[in-house]
């Protein structure tokens, strides 16, 4: 390969002291996000691992939550690595690779046997007071704040891989893990929320046709669904049986597979596997991609030409994917409203903006690799099982409980 694969993090001390001073106005710059909020109990309980090996595990909805973990750094007074697409290390000619390797991002290559990358890995952790943040919901990002994706297993064995070095240099190591969940919140009055979405839903009723006289808010959104719904499986030659007309999860699952089974074949994805799920197959597009992407020569895979027309249209497929009418229906929320309009506005205007909103950090109550250990050598297959289930639970845990606080945005009788 004639690409430069893996960049190692290279802490940058003045770059470092200008993020740390400058990261409440980069993040309303960038995502229009006016705070994080932490509460006292979690402030304390994460200064008190300034001195620990620790793994930060947190949910990925968004492309904010690595901001987010480094804004948690700074509350303990300390540095965290990141794991970060390599892709990413060439944006803007660049200029974002250097920014966040000099913050503590090193690169991994997605759905590859990454080692220089792995092995990066397992030194930050064998380190006294080393600190990682992985996200094992890995990418792709669901956009959706009150659902998790599969949590992937590479989070457990770094952290067991981790542990087995430094118990090497120190027999009494220890490498604590810490859930954690960021949850997003409108932060505007009731009102504005409610006009702001009203009118951007009438832009987009508009341009496609529809009225919105005599709806729910849940309907409307349904409706635009819908109509984009149906412009796409006239696209992909898609024909509905009377039987299935108002079953729009059917329709919609349909659609998703169709879209990426087309990516695969025009791009001749290697291996493609029409039988796995939508998100499994958006990976493997996804880390084929990549590898084009950052200059791979490898004959097998698509031009760079077919890589860019692939990730366009797999950007499409990824919003039939996180499209899901139940999200809206159980819970019209503010924050779950414009998830979808967010998405909608993408697909029909061509952009969207973020609307001022505030992320709240919840942590559980951390553990230890160590408490593992033991099982890992007699069955290491199924403890590292048992540990990424144990640490999806304490983060859905976290979720369901930010969920509760929730309510619906609009009265149940407003109607249009």
């Amino acid at each position: 390969m004639s690409i430069k694969s893996f960049i190692p993090a290279k802490f940058n001390l003045p770059v470092l002291w200008f993020t740390d001073l400058a990261l409440p106005v980069l993040f309303k710059a960038m995502h229009n996000l006016d705070s994080i909020e932490v509460s006292p109990e979690d402030r304390k309980q994460l200064k008190s691992f300034q001195n620990e090996r620790l793994i930060y595990v947190s949910n990925h909805p968004t492309t904010k939550e690595p901001p987010v973990a480094y804004n948690s750094a700074n509350i303990m007074n300390s540095r965290f690595y990141y794991m970060a697409a390599r892709e990413v290390f060439d944006w803007a000619a660049g200029f974002v690779g250097d920014f966040i390797q000099a913050i503590g991002a090193y690169s991994v290559l997605a759905g590859s046997p990454d080692r220089e990358s792995l092995k990066a890995s397992r030194e930050i952790l064998s380190k006294p007071a080393g600190k990682l943040v992985l996200f094992p919901e890995g990418e792709p990002t669901s956009g959706m704040n009150d659902t998790l994706l599969p949590f992937q297993s590479g989070v457990a064995q770094l952290g067991f891989w981790g542990l087995e070095d430094a118990l090497k240099q120190d027999p009494s190591a220890k490498i604590y893990v810490l859930p954690t969940y960021v949850k997003y919140r409108m932060n505007a009055s009731i009102d504005w929320l409610r006009r702001d979405i009203d009118q951007s839903l009438i832009r987009l009723e508009d341009k496609l046709g529809i009225s919105k006289t005599g709806k729910d808010i849940v309907h409307r959104f349904l409706s635009v669904g819908k109509r984009m719904m149906e412009r796409e499986e006239r696209e992909y030659g898609l024909t509905v049986d009377s039987d299935k007309v108002d079953d729009f999860d059917f329709r919609l699952g349909r659609l998703r597979h169709a879209i990426l089974d087309n990516i695969a074949a025009k791009a001749k994805i290697p291996k493609w596997d029409k039988e796995s799920n939508a998100i499994e197959k958006l990976r493997k597009i996804l880390s084929t991609l990549e590898m084009v992407m950052i200059g791979s020569k490898d004959p097998e895979l698509p031009s760079l030409e077919m890589a860019t027309w692939a990730r366009k249209a797999a950007s499409k497929a990824y919003d039939f994917i996180t499209i899901q009418t139940s999200y809206i229906k159980d819970l019209p929320s503010a924050e779950r409203l414009y998830e979808f309009l967010y998405r909608y506005e993408n697909e029909i205007l061509g952009e969207s903006r973020n609307r001022p909103h505030k992320a709240f950090v919840r942590i559980a109550p951390a553990f230890t690799i160590n408490e593992f250990f033991a099982d890992y050598k007699k069955d290491k297959r199924a403890t590292i099982e048992a540990l990424t289930n144990r640490l999806k639970q304490d983060v859905e845990t976290l979720m369901k409980d930010e969920i509760s606080k929730s309510h619906p945005l609009f009265p149940n009788n407003y109607i249009f």
